[in-house]
């Protein structure tokens, strides 16, 4: 079972850079997905917003393999910023998993 870590929700929920709250979960972007990554970002975007994250951490596999082609992103029907918000997990997880700068 996840856990709410404080300081991650935190960090998702000031950043200028991360705006999946619009999201409506309705299922668009995982329906055109040309690699049919159906986690992302639905579900992905939705624990970020929870809190959770070892879920976030525990699926950065998903997280690099998108290509960023913005192809869910021009689809959206909330205008969620999915390619940003992809890269600001890559970059939450490169600080703070692998400790690149």
């Amino acid at each position: 079972m996840s856990t709410v870590n404080p300081s991650f929700l935190k960090k998702v929920s000031t950043s200028e850079e991360f705006n999946a709250t619009a999201c409506m979960n309705c299922g668009v972007c995982s329906a055109v997905c040309p690699l049919e990554i159906e986690l992302l970002p639905r579900k992905l975007f939705r624990y970020a917003i929870l809190g959770l994250e070892e879920k976030v951490v525990e699926n950065r596999q998903v997280i690099y393999q998108c290509l960023l082609c913005r192809m869910c992103e021009a689809n959206c029907t909330a205008d969620v910023h999915i390619a940003e918000n992809v890269r600001f997990l890559r970059g939450y997880i490169n600080r703070e998993v692998f400790k690149i700068a």
